[in-house]
């Protein structure tokens, strides 16, 4: 017993040695999520797409111009896009044995379906019957194949229980999506 009580009261001795640091931190407010310092830049960077399109279907449920509309939706369409992109070229093939197989299959899947979505509503206007309810229904699969992710035991953590270097990923990542985002302003 005494030895679990040494390890217990440890921490709290070793506590003040940080101080300096731990009262800088203790000085910020705390955020709602998991925050991108905990987590390697691939998945900070994949997480913070997430949030962002999380963002504008909200920002979208609140318009009622259907020019808005259509300029918030070609927002979100591109990212997506490109979201999608980088995920399918580098970090679910680099994940490839790492994370569980039928994650990953699901996970393309779920991709393929958003794109066939994103057409669909792309060929429509905002006056159209269902447009409205499609992007909505885009968001709530979108929020739904996040969860997946994001999950405990999800994609993201069982990759960075892997052996991919996650930080070198997260420049790939970042590359390519700007590569991405630069060749679609050209079209």
């Amino acid at each position: 017993m005494a030895t679990a009580t040494e390890s217990k009261s440890a921490p709290a001795k070793t506590a003040p040695a940080k101080s300096g640091a731990a009262k800088e931190k203790a000085a910020k407010p705390r955020r709602t999520r998991r925050t991108s310092r905990r987590d390697p830049l691939a998945i900070s960077l994949l997480k913070k797409d997430h949030r962002q399109v999380e963002h504008w279907f909200d920002e979208y449920e609140q318009l009622e111009s259907p020019e808005e509309k259509v300029a918030l939706f070609n927002q979100i369409a591109l990212a997506l896009k490109v979201h999608c992109a980088i995920e399918e070229e580098i970090f679910y093939p680099d994940e490839r044995g790492d994370v569980e197989d039928d994650m990953l299959d699901e996970a393309y899947v779920e991709h393929d379906s958003a794109k066939k979505m994103i057409a669909e509503i792309e060929a429509m206007k905002p006056g159209d019957e269902f447009y409205d309810a499609k992007v909505k229904v885009l968001g709530e699969y979108i929020k739904h194949h996040v969860k997946e992710e994001e999950q405990p035991g999800g994609i993201f953590a069982q990759a960075k229980k892997g052996e991919e270097d996650l930080n070198a990923m997260g420049e790939q990542l970042e590359q390519r999506k700007e590569e991405l985002m630069a060749s679609s302003k050209k079209h």
